[in-house]
């Protein structure tokens, strides 16, 4: 057996990078610890509205499509 190809080519890959660190950016569930409140938000450092600070954060782009 040979050695692999890449799958993307440095551009591609490049690109692919920053659709992933977009969708991160823009698309964050959040979780409050306290109260249970659950929303989307487009930031990781959140507060809920009761609050709470002690919010869970997991990038919107790990859940797959339904």
């Amino acid at each position: 057996m040979g050695p692999s190809s890449p799958q993307f080519n440095p551009e591609e890959l490049r690109r692919w990078q920053f659709g992933l660190r977009q969708a991160d950016d823009n698309n964050v569930f959040c979780h409050c610890r306290q109260c249970d409140r659950e929303w989307v938000a487009s930031a990781h450092n959140v507060q809920c509205t009761c609050g709470s600070t002690d919010v869970e954060t997991i990038s919107c782009w790990q859940f797959p499509d339904g």
